[in-house]
């Protein structure tokens, strides 16, 4: 039996992290574009990434999480019940994040593209489960696992670096900048929304803020994020990529 997906919003793009504040830290200025430019953006945390030293609880995590969305103007955000601090990929949790690629079915996923030494571990579990939930996306004759939920296929991967890493991915064969000048003071609300992260060390708005427009100026803008491609990308007009 088939699922109804009429209570599940269609998503051009979902952005994957493992604790709510990734996201608005690597990309957040991209998916306020998105946005502006007309896209269905969503957002999935697979933890709640709770418990943190400052905060009371997942219920104000929560809430600093969905005011961080509003900021960016995404359209829906799910938080999934999966362990902070002891996430692993496994066959449970890549099932839980391919299902909601099912119920949304995005064309664009993009996610964590490496490990992040002396961050959290979670992250580079977050990537091996966002690389298999696209796969398991996919696949047919597995129905008894995703609730009759039809398959999808997503059409394009991309790789995210949290703001304060290096720009360029290792073994990655594709980079690119998206311009945020115009976006680049939401992504710093969004971030500001987590207090309980962030309230006690205000030194992270400026490392986040500069290191925008280091990124955004070796590609003459204000203000950029950078995303790499697992895989070559073509275009159709390279000189209105290359030049406008």
């Amino acid at each position: 039996m088939t699922a109804d997906l009429s209570q599940y919003p269609e998503l051009d793009v979902i952005a994957v992290g493992a604790h709510p504040d990734d996201v608005e830290i690597a990309c957040g200025g991209t998916l306020a574009r998105l946005v502006d430019q007309g896209y269905r953006v969503g957002i999935i945390d697979l933890t709640d990434g709770e418990p943190t030293p400052n905060s009371a609880g997942p219920e104000v995590r929560l809430q600093e999480a969905q005011a961080a969305a509003k900021a960016l103007g995404v359209h829906v955000r799910t938080v999934l019940d999966l362990p902070n601090r002891r996430l692993f990929d496994c066959f449970e949790t890549r099932v839980a994040l391919a299902t909601e690629f099912r119920k949304h079915r995005p064309k664009l996923v993009i996610g964590f593209g490496d490990k992040t030494p002396m961050a959290s571990p979670d992250h580079w579990q977050a990537m091996q489960i966002t690389d298999a939930a696209i796969f398991y996306s996919r696949l047919t004759k597995w129905d008894s696992h995703f609730g009759g939920l039809p398959v999808h296929t997503i059409s394009r991967q991309l790789y995210f670096r949290l703001a304060v890493e290096p720009d360029h991915l290792t073994g990655c064969l594709s980079h690119l900048t998206v311009d945020i000048s115009s976006t680049l003071q939401r992504k710093l609300d969004s971030v500001a929304c987590y207090q309980t992260q962030f309230g006690h060390k205000p030194q992270i708005m400026q490392r986040i803020s500069a290191a925008a427009q280091i990124t955004g100026v070796a590609a003459g803008v204000e203000a950029g994020e950078v995303f790499a491609s697992p895989k070559s990308i073509a275009v159709d007009d390279l000189f209105k990529t290359a030049v406008l």
